[in-house]
Protein backbone atom coordinates (compact mmCIF):
# COMPACT_ATOMS: atom_id res chain seq x y z
CA UNK A 1 0.00 0.00 0.00
CA UNK A 2 1.48 3.65 -1.17
CA UNK A 3 2.75 5.20 2.48
CA UNK A 4 -0.09 8.35 1.19
CA UNK A 5 -2.64 6.36 1.57
CA UNK A 6 -1.80 4.65 4.63
CA UNK A 7 -1.59 8.12 6.22
CA UNK A 8 -4.77 9.22 5.36
CA UNK A 9 -6.59 6.30 5.84
CA UNK A 10 -5.04 6.84 9.97
CA UNK A 11 -5.90 10.40 9.82
CA UNK A 12 -9.95 9.74 8.88
CA UNK A 13 -10.48 6.49 11.27
CA UNK A 14 -8.91 8.93 14.08
CA UNK A 15 -11.30 11.89 12.41
CA UNK A 16 -14.47 9.26 12.87
CA UNK A 17 -13.34 8.61 16.36
CA UNK A 18 -13.55 11.89 17.22
CA UNK A 19 -16.52 13.06 15.71
CA UNK A 20 -18.29 9.96 17.58
CA UNK A 21 -17.18 11.64 20.61
CA UNK A 22 -18.31 15.77 20.48
CA UNK A 23 -21.16 17.17 18.70
CA UNK A 24 -21.71 21.19 18.36
CA UNK A 25 -25.03 22.54 19.81
CA UNK A 26 -26.20 26.14 19.76
CA UNK A 27 -25.05 27.35 23.36
CA UNK A 28 -21.38 25.16 22.98
CA UNK A 29 -20.52 24.83 19.13
CA UNK A 30 -17.84 23.10 17.07
CA UNK A 31 -14.87 24.03 16.12
CA UNK A 32 -13.61 22.52 13.13
CA UNK A 33 -10.20 23.13 11.92
CA UNK A 34 -9.29 21.60 8.05
CA UNK A 35 -5.85 21.84 7.33
CA UNK A 36 -3.99 21.36 3.93
CA UNK A 37 -0.28 21.50 2.48
CA UNK A 38 -1.15 25.25 1.44
CA UNK A 39 -3.82 26.43 3.85
CA UNK A 40 -5.99 25.96 7.01
CA UNK A 41 -9.76 26.65 6.96
CA UNK A 42 -12.02 26.91 10.32
CA UNK A 43 -15.58 26.98 10.86
CA UNK A 44 -17.57 26.85 14.04
CA UNK A 45 -20.84 24.56 13.14
CA UNK A 46 -24.37 24.77 15.31
CA UNK A 47 -24.66 20.40 14.94
CA UNK A 48 -28.13 20.60 15.80
CA UNK A 49 -29.32 23.46 13.52
CA UNK A 50 -26.76 22.20 10.83
CA UNK A 51 -25.32 25.73 9.89
CA UNK A 52 -22.24 27.22 10.00
CA UNK A 53 -21.74 30.33 12.88
CA UNK A 54 -18.63 31.32 11.39
CA UNK A 55 -15.65 30.72 8.99
CA UNK A 56 -12.06 31.92 8.20
CA UNK A 57 -9.35 31.45 5.97
CA UNK A 58 -5.58 31.17 5.95
CA UNK A 59 -5.34 33.73 3.73
CA UNK A 60 -7.55 36.31 5.52
CA UNK A 61 -4.57 36.79 7.62
CA UNK A 62 -1.71 36.73 5.08
CA UNK A 63 0.25 39.86 5.19
CA UNK A 64 -0.16 40.56 8.23
CA UNK A 65 3.00 40.89 10.84
CA UNK A 66 3.03 40.03 14.56
CA UNK A 67 6.36 40.52 17.18
CA UNK A 68 6.20 36.74 18.39
CA UNK A 69 8.47 34.42 17.58
CA UNK A 70 6.27 32.37 15.61
CA UNK A 71 6.89 31.91 11.84
CA UNK A 72 5.79 30.96 8.79
CA UNK A 73 2.78 28.69 9.05
CA UNK A 74 2.50 28.10 12.60
CA UNK A 75 2.08 32.34 12.99
CA UNK A 76 -0.57 31.75 9.98
CA UNK A 77 -2.61 29.41 12.54
CA UNK A 78 -2.19 31.30 15.77
CA UNK A 79 -3.34 34.56 13.52
CA UNK A 80 -6.23 32.50 12.45
CA UNK A 81 -7.16 31.55 15.74
CA UNK A 82 -7.48 34.84 16.84
CA UNK A 83 -9.43 35.75 13.60
CA UNK A 84 -12.10 33.32 14.52
CA UNK A 85 -12.14 34.37 18.01
CA UNK A 86 -13.08 37.85 17.24
CA UNK A 87 -15.91 36.71 14.54
CA UNK A 88 -17.16 34.02 17.51
CA UNK A 89 -17.15 37.25 19.52
CA UNK A 90 -19.11 39.46 17.59
CA UNK A 91 -21.81 36.23 17.00
CA UNK A 92 -22.09 35.61 20.53
CA UNK A 93 -20.06 32.61 20.90
CA UNK A 94 -18.02 32.26 23.97
CA UNK A 95 -17.24 28.23 24.18
CA UNK A 96 -16.75 25.54 21.89
CA UNK A 97 -15.77 22.64 21.07
CA UNK A 98 -12.46 22.07 19.41
CA UNK A 99 -12.76 19.30 16.66
CA UNK A 100 -9.23 18.71 15.27
CA UNK A 101 -10.63 16.96 12.21
CA UNK A 102 -8.07 13.96 12.93
CA UNK A 103 -4.96 16.06 12.96
CA UNK A 104 -2.10 15.58 15.99
CA UNK A 105 -2.16 18.39 18.13
CA UNK A 106 1.07 19.94 17.27
CA UNK A 107 2.38 22.38 15.07
CA UNK A 108 -0.68 24.41 13.07
CA UNK A 109 -3.33 22.99 14.85
CA UNK A 110 -1.44 23.64 18.21
CA UNK A 111 -0.94 27.16 17.30
CA UNK A 112 -4.37 27.87 16.13
CA UNK A 113 -6.19 26.57 19.16
CA UNK A 114 -3.69 28.57 21.28
CA UNK A 115 -4.75 31.53 19.05
CA UNK A 116 -8.17 31.24 19.58
CA UNK A 117 -8.20 30.53 23.25
CA UNK A 118 -6.02 34.11 23.75
CA UNK A 119 -8.93 35.77 21.28
CA UNK A 120 -11.21 34.75 24.12
CA UNK A 121 -12.77 30.97 23.33
CA UNK A 122 -13.33 29.00 25.59
CA UNK A 123 -12.54 24.83 25.34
Amino acid sequence: MNINKAKIEKRLKRRIKIRKKISGTATCPRLSVFRSNASMFVQIIDDVAGKTLVSGAAKEVKGKKSESALTGKILTGFELGKLIAEKAKAKKVEQVVFDRGGYKYHGRIKSLAEGAREGGLQF
